[in-house]
């Protein structure tokens, strides 16, 4: 209930809250259930998969949404790690654990198919990562003003820098991830560009983050098997 799971014949090393920025995606959303929920179990954690879902026919907000994320599940439990998880993204290896290093953010999906399981480029933080909540507020959370898809994972990188962090990454035969209705036809037509920068920021990180956060709680309720965070 909820998406909520603890072992029941052990005690769990680690409470990790799965958040799943979402906007009408179900036929993703379905899949990334059916695969996830079995992944996780094998690992033995306690966790609770959280959707958080925007209103409204604006731009998505992917960053924001996240925050939004952080910020009410931290009201349910005290979590080790909070693992950012787009939605189109299914793990392929059991032994990529759904846990927090506990120095530094940890980037997990190292390796997409997309990509040729490579990184597109040094500095890509996108797709799934791990932070502890201390990770999370030292650098102020995600920016809430990007709009729109893509530049935030860039604006991420750079903001655990300026906090005094590094980011560490799953070894790539660990972070092995397949992006699901990935086309291989049109990817060769049009490569994969990095996405422009639309922010300074060195300048804005400390003035726009999990400080400013600012949104309206719609609902909270409980599915057979994730929790759904619904804001304007």
């Amino acid at each position: 209930s909820g998406g909520h799971y603890r072992p029941p014949h052990c005690f769990p090393r680690y409470k990790s809250a799965i958040l799943v920025a979402y906007r009408n995606q179900e036929k993703y959303l379905r899949h990334l259930l059916y695969y996830i929920h079995p992944f996780l179990q094998r690992q033995q954690l306690s966790y609770t998969i959280y959707l958080i879902q925007q209103v409204g026919t604006g731009s998505f907000n992917r960053a924001k949404l996240l925050n939004v994320g952080v910020r009410e599940a931290m009201k349910d439990e005290e979590w080790d790690c909070l693992v950012l998880h787009d939605i189109d993204l299914v793990p392929e290896n059991d032994y990529n654990l759904y846990i927090c290093d506990e120095y530094y953010p940890k980037h997990m999906a190292s390796a997409m198919d997309k990509f040729q399981y490579t990184l597109p480029y040094k500095s890509f933080f996108g797709g799934v990562s791990a932070l502890t909540p201390e990770h999370y507020m030292k650098m102020n959370g995600f920016p809430n003003t990007y709009w729109g898809d893509g530049g935030e994972n860039d604006d991420i990188a750079t903001r655990i820098h300026l906090a005094g962090m590094k980011i560490v990454r799953t070894p790539p035969h660990l972070g092995r991830y397949r992006v699901m209705d990935y086309n291989e036809e049109t990817e060769t037509q049009e490569p994969w560009r990095r996405p422009p920068s639309q922010h300074n920021t060195r300048k804005t990180w400390k003035a726009d983050g999990m400080n400013t956060l600012q949104f309206r709680l719609l609902s909270r309720t409980k599915h057979p098997l994730y929790t759904k965070i619904t804001v304007d």
